[in-house]
């Protein structure tokens, strides 16, 4: 599959005396303001009173969600919110699990929901009892708007919408179709070479708490762990209120993307089709740039490296803390 021929927007600044350790935290607010500060304040100032609805449209791995907690990161996380679609539908599994939640979303559903299958019988897809059933567009809709109803006046993000050509006629109308305030929608399209998401994907990991993805090659955090037992190194979540969560693996990432082929593209399609609307603001984000453009168009800090590690020095055996050479 080919790339999109997203245009190539340069980064560089070539009297910024400053370089950037991009996976640290505290680095990377330094890199937002330096590099667009101005601007950030102004979606700061409007985000005081104001939200959107962002739809993601990337193939499978292209880093939505990173894309969306860096935004975050940038912005500021009080006023922005990441839905993963599939996030939200799995969701569903621990809601029923408990009394009150599962009457709750019931109860939802009986006010909200409209379609062609029972309540009963969505349920039943979701719990996988049903394996013959689609889950329909109509069922990811309300519980999506049940999502933006938790998450009070805040601008959302929307990953994982729409997922098939069938759905395109649906994130159209989005914003009526759930009710949503009159604030204004646009489309994000991610291009990412496959190349780069199989590197992604095989080397992926997240955090099982606040599930922001990295990668132990192409995108660690700050702090890097040893689990001497299993002779592996592992990366140790950025976010405070984490607590040091252990960042892990899916089952199935180290096939790399070979083993979503059909699913990326699907994702193809849709975005194919989705970038000649009309009517329907669009945001493009490139995620590599030609080699022969590179040196004019962004700061060396600015290109992924590639991470390998080596034990240095024993510091910490009860935090499994080593340092780490690149």
């Amino acid at each position: 599959m080919h790339s999109f021929n997203f245009p190539v927007f340069k980064t560089k600044i070539d009297n910024l005396a400053q370089s950037f350790a991009l996976e640290d935290p505290a680095d990377r607010r330094r890199y937002f303001d330096a590099k667009a500060g101005s601007e950030i304040e102004k979606i700061r100032e409007y985000l005081r009173t104001g939200t959107f609805v962002g739809f993601l449209l990337g193939k499978k791995n292209s880093g939505k969600g990173t894309y969306s907690k860096l935004f975050m990161e940038a912005i500021g996380g009080d006023r922005v919110a990441h839905i993963s679609v599939g996030d939200v539908v799995r969701g569903v599994h621990k809601d029923l699990a408990e009394e009150h939640r599962k009457k709750e979303l019931i109860d939802f559903l009986k006010r909200r929901y409209r379609g062609f299958i029972t309540i009963e019988q969505a349920l039943d897809v979701v719990l996988g009892r049903d394996t013959k059933t689609l889950l329909p567009t109509e069922v990811i809709l309300a519980l999506v708007e049940r999502e933006v109803d938790r998450l009070g006046r805040r601008a959302v993000f929307i990953d994982g919408f729409p997922r098939q050509l069938d759905q395109i006629s649906y994130s159209l109308y989005f914003r009526a179709l759930i009710g949503y305030r009159d604030d204004p929608d646009f489309f994000v399209f991610i291009d990412v070479p496959e190349a780069v998401i199989d590197e992604r994907m095989r080397h992926r990991v997240v955090c099982p708490k606040c599930q922001t993805p990295r990668s132990l090659k192409l995108l660690r955090t700050k702090r890097i762990g040893y689990d001497a037992p299993a002779k592996q190194f592992y990366l140790i979540c950025d976010n405070a209120e984490c607590g040091g969560a252990r960042l892990t693996a899916k089952e199935g990432d180290e096939l790399g993307i070979e083993a979503v082929r059909e699913r990326i593209e699907v994702d193809d399609r849709v975005i194919r089709q989705l970038t000649v609307l009309e009517g329907v603001p669009k945001i493009y984000l490139r995620n590599s740039v030609p080699v022969d453009l590179a040196r004019d168009y962004v700061n060396d800090y600015e290109i992924t490296p590639a991470y390998r590690y080596e034990l240095t020095r024993f510091i910490n055996l009860s935090s499994a803390g080593y340092d780490s050479l690149q």
